[in-house]
């Protein structure tokens, strides 16, 4: 068993600003090496000091502040993530979450359109909405788009009546408009991938569908136009290993929680933990589960442990892919290609549509 002296060893408050010196000198090196260059108005020392600031307030969701959960080889990950693409939370481009003793950097809306600015050199980013009765049109020359006539009239503007979302990125430099466009179903499943469950009522998605769809395109547009603009492959790693480090180490973390407790409940109307009472009962088969109830990628994820008792990294190899953000079938659908070579509970057939 660990002593509390050995414990500490591997978190941040062993000692709190060996972090930031490491960090401080990675970069250094970076910098030195020429394998990294950082904007003129980017100062790392304000960004550390912000990102320090931070975490004196970030807490896992047990309310248990990351500095003293997180391991020190996550944070300085993190930091080291947030400075090499030249983001500052004090500037709301990025914060700060923590998954077990491992704590993620994940990059915002706005912090990927400050990295859209330097890396590839935007000078405006905008986003629109298309309703089902616009005037819309759009030319494809040389594997560009470019929207030629988008006509709108205030009654078309229906939250259920949304068909598309583009978004304009445009350079002071003379170089080609930058567009890209999603129909609904596009962005419904790149919606179906958060751990949010947009299909709720409550959620963001479901509240304000014009903005989440503005957000969607333009997150899309600013990500492949940084991967085709830069040339450093030191800046791309941590530029994408923070979008897709966090939903695994969230998922994993889950899994891991989970394993081998007992299934609780909370009473709606008391708010008071109800253990889940074992029921006897001579039917040996396994619970039916409906794929259909799967609603998103995290869910479908966690399905397969449950039922199958595959880890994400094994059922991302079924689906022969390597990342989430690859998978591009709906959840049930992937669900049903686990479930047809594996043993586990019955799959509830769908009803035939005429």
């Amino acid at each position: 068993m660990e002593t509390k002296t050995e414990e500490k060893k591997g978190t941040a408050l062993a000692k709190p600003f060996d972090v930031v010196a490491i960090v401080t000198s990675k970069l250094r090196t970076y910098t030195d090496n020429r394998e990294l260059v950082l904007p003129a108005n980017y100062s790392i020392e304000n960004a550390l000091k912000s990102a320090w600031l931070a975490l004196q307030e970030t807490v896992d969701k047990d309310k248990r502040p990351a500095l003293q959960v997180c391991s020190q080889a996550s944070i300085a990950n993190a930091l080291l993530d947030m400075a090499v693409q030249g983001l500052n939370p004090g500037k709301d481009q990025c914060y700060f979450i923590a998954y077990g003793q491992r704590l993620v950097c994940q990059r915002s809306y706005f912090g990927t359109m400050a990295v859209a600015e330097r890396v590839a050199g935007a000078s405006d980013i905008w986003a629109e909405v298309v309703y089902e009765a616009d005037e819309f049109e759009y030319t494809i020359s040389h594997n560009r788009k470019n929207v030629t006539r988008h006509k709108q009239k205030l009654g078309n503007i229906k939250p259920g009546a949304i068909v598309a979302a583009y978004c304009v990125i445009e350079f002071s430099t003379g170089k080609p408009t930058f567009t890209e466009i999603m129909t609904i179903d596009q962005i419904r499943k790149a919606w179906a991938k958060s751990k949010m469950d947009p299909a709720s009522p409550t959620s963001v998605h479901s509240q304000f569908p014009e903005e989440m769809a503005k957000r969607t395109v333009t997150n899309r547009a600013c990500k492949a136009l940084i991967n085709s603009s830069s040339d450093s492959n030191l800046f791309l790693e941590h530029f994408n290993r923070s979008d897709e480090e966090g939903a695994a180490i969230a998922l994993e973390a889950e899994i891991e929680e989970n394993a081998n407790q007992d299934i609780i409940d909370v009473d709606p109307e008391t708010g008071e933990i109800v253990e889940e009472q074992p029921v006897e009962t001579e039917n040996t088969e396994p619970p039916k589960r409906d794929p259909a109830s799967l609603k998103t990628v995290s869910a479908m994820l966690k399905a397969c442990h449950e039922d199958f008792g595959l880890q994400p990294k094994q059922v991302l190899a079924e689906l022969g892919v390597e990342t989430q953000t690859a998978i591009t079938e709906n959840p049930a659908a992937c669900y049903r290609r686990i479930a047809a070579v594996r043993t586990g509970p019955a799959v509830t057939e769908e009803k035939p549509e005429f």
